[in-house]
Order: structure tokens, then sequence, then C-alpha cells
């Protein structure tokens, strides 16, 4: 029998690269999904509310993981619905995920829960290693109260772990497309100070980090999902130009960063703040980065 591996959340930008990934090694693999589509490339589709209790526990006994990508995107208006949203999306799925394990006769040997490493707040030029005093501010807030819902799940047959997650660049999705559009429309400039850090993460290299959580008995616990290697803003952008061939950018000021986040729909703090992270635990686990530089990791990106 194959392994299940069941991607709450799944039918975002990560679970649409992990899915193929977790078939091409001969997984079975189910996306617990709002809105299910017919099941398409061998995955199997199964609708849920992120919310409640219903046939789509059938899918997790048995099953050999289950990995909670589950949450609205933060990259959005910061309005109060907005806010409301991005915090139950998150700590809703992860109560009722817990639940639906504790009923299994046969519960998932593994489950991996997405956290933020927002958690760390606007923490300047400081590294932060797992270990680190956690932040202040909306998304600090977010991650705390996420990564509380996932403590108090009681799973005691099940190898939980708890990925915190940086930027993550891959093609087609993620904040890296957005930041894209506006290099090619010649507005790459850094954002503010330009010296808040940005911790990435190639999608490459967190597909491994999940197979790892997935399958390796001694990745549990608390693990900064991220490159060894973050720049700061201005550097990012300058890396980002360089990758798509365009020229100098004027930078652009706080104030008008505000301004053109609300314009354009999204919320001016995800630029105007940064965490310089670690992945201390997962190099003490061995892992060795395809990407641990940023150059390399946009040209596998945008010189294919």
């Amino acid at each position: 029998m194959k392994n299940r591996i069941v991607l709450a959340g799944g039918s975002g930008f990560i679970g649409q690269s992990l899915a193929p990934l977790l078939l091409s090694k001969g997984c079975e693999v189910a996306v617990l999904t709002r809105e299910p589509s017919h099941q398409a490339g061998g995955i199997r589709h199964v609708h849920w509310d992120g919310r409640r209790l219903n046939q789509w526990v059938e899918v997790l006994d048995g099953a050999k993981a289950i990995v909670n990508l589950t949450g609205k995107n933060v990259n959005c208006w910061s309005t109060p619905e907005n806010r409301r949203e991005i915090i139950e999306s998150r700590v809703n799925s992860v109560h009722v995920l817990g639940e639906a394990v504790a009923q299994c006769a046969q519960p998932p040997e593994s489950f991996v829960q997405v956290g933020g490493s927002a958690i760390y707040g606007d923490s300047g030029d400081r590294w932060c290693d797992e270990t680190a005093p956690h932040g202040s501010g909306f998304l600090a807030d977010v991650s705390k109260r996420w990564e509380q819902a996932f403590d108090e799940v009681r799973a005691p047959g099940t190898r939980k772990s708890l990925l915190r997650l940086g930027p993550v660049l891959g093609q087609k999705g993620g904040s890296l497309e957005s930041l894209a559009r506006l290099t090619r429309w010649f507005l790459g400039g850094h954002v503010g100070s330009g010296r808040q850090f940005f911790s990435w993460i190639h999608i490459i290299d967190l597909n491994r980090m999940f197979l790892g959580a997935i399958e390796r008995d001694h990745i549990a616990g608390v693990f900064n999902a991220v490159a060894p290697n973050p720049v700061t803003n201005a550097k990012f952008m300058r890396e980002l130009r360089r990758a798509l061939r365009r020229p100098w950018s004027p930078p652009v000021p706080a104030f008008a960063a505000k301004i053109g986040a609300w314009t354009i729909g999204t919320d001016a703090t995800l630029a105007l703040t940064g965490q310089r992270c670690m992945p201390k635990n997962f190099l003490e686990c061995g892992f060795k980065f395809e990407f641990p530089e940023l150059r390399p990791a946009l040209a596998e990106i945008y010189d294919r």
C-alpha cells in the first residue's frame, strides 16, 4: 500500500509544488481544500472548511503524515476583517486537525505544521535561531497563537514538527511573484531603509525540508525553514533586478511604501520589517541546502 500524505490547505502555492514531488516518491496524496476539483494527476481532492469535523477525517486514518499549510494569505489589506480571518484560518485548522487525529484508529505517524518567522518580530540585525525570544506586532502575535494551537494538539502516537517559514521563492506564487512584477515595471528599488532582513527559502529546499519532517524520526520540534544566508531588503532587490535584467531603481521611502501598499491591496509592514533567521536545528540535523545563496536561487527560477 502506498504511503498516504494529507496536505491540508494544499491547493496553494506551496502545496502545488509539494504534491507532485510526493507523487514522484510513490506517495498517495490527498488535498483538503475548500474548493475541491476533480482528481487530477493522481491527487485526490477532499472538501473541508478548516473548522469542523466531517467525512474528510477518514483520509487521516492510516495516513503516513499530515502537512498543514492552511492559512489566509497575509498579503492583503490590514483591515479588522482580514486580521480576524488571518488568525482564525490558522488557529481553527490546527484545532480541528488535532481533534481529527485524536479520533483516528491509526493516527498519522507525522504531523507537520507550518508557522512563520514573523514570530521573532522586527528583529533588526539580531540573529534569530529557534531559541530566540519572540517579538511583538500583529504578525508575531498571529504566529504565537498559531504555535500555541499546535502545542495544544495531544497526539502521543504522532511525531510533531513545526516549520517557521520565511518568504518562499519559486515560480507562480509567493511574495516573489509580486516583487518580480514591480521590478519588471522598473519599480524594484529597496523599501524604507533597506536594512531590514529578508530570510528567504527556495521552494526546492523547502520541499526537501517537508520530506525530511515526514520521513525522518529525528526531525521533531521547532525548525526555522529558511536559507542560512538571509540578506537585507536592499541586497535582495539588487539581486532581483540583476536576475530580471533591470537597471537601478530609485528607493521607495517608507511613507510611499505605505501609500503604494494600500493602493495594491497589501500591508506595508511585510516590506518594512524583517527577521534575520538562522536554520540552526536543520543544520544540526545534517540538512544540506541546494540553494544556500540568493543569486543561484534566483538564477534557478529565472534562467530556466
